[in-house]
């Protein structure tokens, strides 16, 4: 904003400029930014924002962000991650079966949802549960675990 369209300029002439006489304009008066929340600020920081100060819960030293993370995949999706070619080259062939690893498409557990194909095939995962695996072998194909 250019100087000529300031409030002081009409103020020119005035003492306090629009302060005040008695309490004076002076620097920071209450201390600056969050100063005094827990003492002469305290009745705003208590009524404008609750819980500011304080701890809660249990603290974690060296957090791993994606530690937990297991990307899963379910029994009758498995068969989306090989072309529809290879099972039709493998539907015929007793003696071969295609190995789906699920690692390499991204996922680490294999889940037991839905209705496998009969038709067998070896899967590659880090984990199985037990009714995903039942599945698998149901169908004559083979679970194998990779780290």
């Amino acid at each position: 904003m250019t100087t000529r369209f300031k409030k002081n300029r009409g103020l020119r002439g005035h003492v306090s400029a629009g302060r005040g006489r008695i309490g004076k304009h002076r620097k920071h008066p209450g201390g600056c930014g969050n100063a005094g929340g827990q003492h002469h600020h305290r009745i705003n920081f208590d009524k404008y924002h609750p819980g500011y100060f304080g701890k809660v819960g249990m603290r974690n030293f060296h957090l791993i962000k994606h530690g937990k993370v297991c990307p899963t995949i379910n029994v009758e999706r498995l068969w989306s991650l090989v072309s529809e070619q290879t099972r039709a080259y493998y539907k015929d062939k007793t003696d071969k079966a295609p190995v789906i690893d699920v690692m390499k498409a991204g996922y680490m557990k294999v889940l037991g949802k839905g209705q496998l194909p009969e038709q067998p095939v070896i899967v590659k995962a880090r984990y199985f549960t037990k009714e995903a695996e039942e599945k698998i072998k149901a169908a004559g194909g083979v679970c194998v675990l990779c780290a």
